[in-house]
Parts: structure tokens; C-alpha cells; sequence
């Protein structure tokens, strides 16, 4: 049963030390294709060469909502070039943040502005963190982010919203993405979107090394956890697990344009 985790942050200070067991863990849980999320220019430079000798891993950059304001300029140039010369399967994690960092939300409204333009520009989907900004998402995208009346394609990730934005993503045709979060006990309204998204547009993560799904809840999470997340929406939704597992990998093949695995 072989699974894609459309997010991962592989090349970050809290994985990247032990980058080679788990991958290895990964290919034993059929894991068999990892899209890496690279939030600065010095993972994007360690996500490159990570490539090169795993081409089942695959690279997506962006700064993230929360650095803009520190590496936002700093960093976009090396992405941008990066886009333009083919290394990455989309753009992001950009954004809006307003839970810890809404002082910065102009600033964050900026980039988020400049990286889907840039994902036009390069023919690329993009990859979006939201989280208390929804007004301000939709309004950003619908204004950058139409082509020929139809928005161009990307993902919400790791989705941790109420069932009306949840719809308002899926109305736009994005995909949303689940992580380990709707495993929790409480999650009981993000287990009610977990019911209602439309197979064809569900996208499933680990968002490595944070929110470990239960039963690993208190552990570093890595890719080779994925199955447990496939397997709660899997009784979700009272279908089987296989059936998770292939309409997911059909998606982020998609989206990402992935060599058909």
C-alpha cells in the first residue's frame, strides 16, 4: 500500500541529522514518494543535494509566514531562482499567520503576493499555510491568483479550519491536506471536513517533524507515521485504507507533477 507525503520539512535542523534512518524507516512503511517543504535558502541548498541521491524526494520553497520579516528578502531571490530553473515542484509554504504573528501581516500579505506571482510566472502550484487569516487569504488569491476566470492550482496544507473555509477552499478547486492533527480526540470539527472533502481533492501529510498522529503523539514525527493518519480517515470515512491511499498519491501526483509512480 504505497503512500506520498505531500509535506515534510526533511532538510530542517530537527531531521536533517538523521535524514538517512529515516528514509529508510519511510521506503519500509511505503512511503514512496516525499515532498519537502525547504522554509530558507540553506534548506533549499541541503534539499538539492538530498535529491540527488533520493529522486523520490521532491523540492518545494518558499519563506514562511512566520520569517518573513527576517528572511523574507534575504531568502527569495535563491527561491526564485530556484523556481525558474526547474528544482522545485511548487511554491511554498507562504502564506498568512495571524495566531502568533498578526503585527507582521502586512508584511506577510506582501509576500504571499510575491511568491503566487512568482508561481505563475514559473508555471508551478503553490503550497499555503493559513491559519486565523482566511479573509485575507481568499481575498489575496482571488486577486493574484486567477488565470483565463479559473484560480490556478495549489493546496491548503495541513488544514486545521472550520467546515465553512474548508469549502471555500475545495469551491476554489484547490486541494486541502489533512495531517496527523485530525487524529486527535478533540479535532472534532477538522474530523468532520476529514468526512466531507471530496477524495479528488484530499491531500494527506505529516508536516515532519511536528504533529505526530496518534498513537505516536508525544514523538518526533517522520514520514514512516503517515499510514496512521491514512488510516484514521480511512474508518472516517468507513472505506478502505487502499482507497485512501491511492486517490492521495493520484492527487499529489497531480498537483505536483510527479512521474507516475
Amino acid at each position: 500500500m504505497r503512500l506520498i507525503d505531500s509535506h515534510a520539512h526533511l532538510t530542517g535542523e530537527a531531521l536533517f541529522p538523521q535524514v538517512s534512518s529515516l528514509l529508510e524507516r519511510a521506503k519500509e512503511a511505503e512511503i514512496e514518494a516525499i515532498v519537502n517543504i525547504c522554509t530558507t535558502s540553506e534548506e533549499l541548498e541541503r534539499g538539492k543535494a538530498l535529491r540527488q541521491e533520493h529522486p523520490w524526494i521532491y523540492n518545494v520553497a518558499a519563506t514562511t509566514p512566520h520569517d518573513v520579516e527576517k528572511l523574507g528578502e534575504k531568502d527569495f531571490e535563491a527561491i526564485a531562482h530556484a523556481a525558474k530553473k526547474g528544482e522545485l515542484v511548487a511554491v511554498g509554504e507562504t502564506g498568512l499567520d495571524y495566531y502568533y504573528y498578526v503585527e507582521t501581516a502586512p508584511l506577510q500579505q506582501e509576500f504571499l503576493r510575491r511568491y503566487l506571482r512568482l508561481a505563475l510566472e514559473c508555471d508551478l502550484p503553490v503550497v499555503i499555510h493559513c491559519r486565523d487569516a482566511f479573509a485575507d487569504f481568499f481575498r489575496i488569491l482571488d486577486e493574484e491568483y486567477v488565470v483565463d476566470g479559473k484560480h490556478a492550482p495549489g493546496v491548503l496544507h495541513c488544514f486545521t479550519g472550520n467546515v465553512e473555509e474548508a469549502k471555500e477552499v475545495l469551491d476554489r478547486g484547490w486541494y486541502l491536506s489533512l495531517s496527523g492533527i485530525v487524529t486527535f480526540k478533540k479535532s472534532i470539527e477538522l474530523q468532520e471536513v476529514g468526512r466531507l472533502v471530496p477524495l479528488e481533492q484530499l491531500l494527506i501529510e505529516t508536516d515532519s517533524p511536528y504533529l505526530s498522529p496518534d498513537p505516536y503523539r508525544g514523538k518526533q514525527n517522520e514520514p514512516a507515521y503517515l499510514r496512521s493518519t491514512a488510516q484514521f480517515l480511512a474508518d472516517l470515512r468507513q472505506i478502505p485504507i487502499e482507497k485512501i491511499a491511492k486517490q492521495t498519491r493520484d492527487n499529489a501526483g497531480t498537483l505536483f507533477r510527479l512521474p507516475k509512480i
